[in-house]
């Protein structure tokens, strides 16, 4: 086989994975996008932070597409659901979330891309939530929640205040940070890991988790 056709065939299959991974990035995104749409409320955070298992789907991307994959579908989640839902911060709180994301996904997929091993997840999983508490104290602290205090023309104190009512050890921002949004995204984070880690275990944990997306979704579509 000459030269030219050697490298004929490996364009060829470039072409071919980069069209399997443009699409798997659809698949995931949308998923992800549909994930977003259900929320649960914590008793221990102020009722506008509520889990939501949109991260599912990216980390599972980073761990089979690499993170560069993962943040493509962290980024198509974003922006599909700011296309459906509008935004009240001019896209600040999309690009706050899509970074506290990335937190948890990169870094997973990372580790996970050296070490390609059950183990390898479980650290990766672990660095990547740590990373998330991280940024996301940060990132609430500094640039969220003053944004949404203005986008809401309402005083920081009172977002504050909100977060007292359902925990009297929030006084300050700082509580807030330490005692609802510290607390809130290592939540996130562990069940998030755990749902990934059932599905690296065991391929079928995939199936029955696609299986309740579809029946949450046709039960949101028929309460509407």
């Amino acid at each position: 086989m000459s030269t030219q056709t050697n490298a004929a065939v490996r364009n060829e299959q470039k072409q071919r994975i980069g069209i399997r991974t443009m699409v798997q990035v659809g698949m995931l995104s949308a998923i992800a996008t549909v994930l977003m749409l259900f929320e649960i409320p914590l008793p221990f955070a102020p009722s506008f932070y509520e889990i939501d298992f949109s991260e599912v789907p990216v980390l599972i991307g980073c761990f089979t597409m690499g993170p560069l994959a993962g943040a493509a579908i962290e980024m198509v989640k974003i922006l599909l659901n700011f296309l459906i839902n509008g935004t009240v911060t001019a896209g600040v709180g999309e690009i706050a979330n899509f970074l506290i994301g990335c937190a948890l996904c990169v870094p997973a997929g990372l580790i996970y891309k050296r070490q390609g091993t059950r183990k390898g997840a479980l650290i990766g999983m672990a660095v990547g939530t740590g990373m998330m508490v991280i940024v996301g104290c940060v990132i609430n602290a500094y640039v969220l929640l003053p944004v949404y205090a203005k986008a809401f023309q309402m005083p920081l104190d009172a977002l504050i205040g909100m977060g007292t009512a359902v925990n009297p050890n929030i006084t300050g921002l700082s509580t807030f940070v330490i005692f609802a949004v510290a607390p809130f995204n290592l939540l996130k984070g562990v069940l998030v890991s755990v749902i990934v880690l059932a599905i690296y275990i065991d391929s079928s944990v995939l199936l029955r988790f696609f299986f309740m997306i579809s029946i949450s979704v046709s039960s949101y579509i028929n309460s509407k």
